[in-house]
């Protein structure tokens, strides 16, 4: 009997610390605003990622850039024209199209490349693993982070 009560408190124990455990993992994203910037400028724009979680899952994500002086790269019509013409695509697209893929996946999972926007793709995949990480945290400060490639 002595032994059956000493088991079944072994087991008891056991299944409470891995409880304890579980309950400790915060890979789930905390309800909040939060933001992913890039450290430098890259040809005079300074992109940033915010997202907003509620309920555990992102409902809103905002990809830009932004120059110094804080003008917005998707509203810079004529980048718009140079880089549609170069490339075949331009900020207010590929951002809305990262943006989008970020939402739909929840984070989970790759984000692929939009052809013409090769670089900012490299830049949006970085800057999402850092404010999923804020989220996953729930550390609502601005995550400065180096996007140089």
């Amino acid at each position: 009997m002595k032994r059956t009560v000493a088991m079944l408190l072994c087991l008891l124990l056991t299944a409470s610390l891995l409880l304890l455990t579980a309950c400790g993992d915060q890979t789930e994203l905390q309800d909040g605003y939060y933001t992913a910037q890039a450290a430098e400028f890259s040809h005079g724009w300074k992109e940033y990622i915010t997202i907003l979680v509620k309920g555990g899952d992102i409902i809103s994500v905002e990809y830009n850039a932004e120059n110094a002086s804080g003008f917005i790269k998707s509203w810079d019509n004529a980048y718009m024209q140079t880089m549609l013409h170069a490339q075949g695509t331009y900020p207010n697209e590929y951002t809305r199209g990262y943006a989008n893929q970020l939402l739909e996946r929840q984070g989970e999972g790759g984000i692929d490349a939009i052809t013409g926007a090769t670089s900012s793709h490299t830049s949006f995949q970085i800057l999402a693993q850092a404010v999923l990480e804020q989220a996953r945290k729930g550390d609502p400060s601005i995550a400065i982070v180096s996007t140089a490639h």
